[in-house]
């Protein structure tokens, strides 16, 4: 079983709807490796939270702030097993007092579950962007 594989009920009595959802972490060091590590976490953590197969994922857009510069999180994404999937990376908006070094995801899937239960997911300092929101 891959580390995508999810059981799967036979017969559904909700379609599958496009859905997005939301995440971001930080780091504390642009270097490659942490910038690895916490986007794999971060990824990991949304799968698990929303069970999330491979194939129901259409796409990631990665934004970065602009204090990141070793890496694209999208490499990251791609040794997570996302190599297949469509990613993009692109700058965040430069906002006096936003968070830094911060990795923002939007991910597009496929999902029986409904907006109001999916569960998005902020680690490490970006906890405190969306404290609204369910764990």
């Amino acid at each position: 079983m891959s580390r995508f594989s999810r059981p799967r009920p036979t017969i559904s009595a909700v379609a599958p709807t496009l859905r997005a959802l939301r995440g971001a972490t930080t780091v504390d060091e642009d270097t490659e490796e942490q910038i690895k590590v916490r986007v794999v976490a971060l990824l990991q953590e949304m799968f698990d939270r929303n069970r999330i197969d491979h194939d129901d994922v259409v796409s990631i857009l990665f934004t970065a702030t602009d204090d990141i510069h070793s890496t694209f999180p999208a490499t990251a994404a791609r040794t997570f097993g996302l190599g297949d999937v469509p990613l993009i990376c692109a700058r965040e908006l430069d906002i006096t007092g936003a968070a830094p070094q911060c990795i923002r995801v939007l991910m597009h899937l496929y999902t029986e579950r409904s907006r109001t239960d999916l569960r998005h997911v902020y680690l490490e300092r970006a906890a405190s962007l969306r404290d609204d929101l369910p764990e």
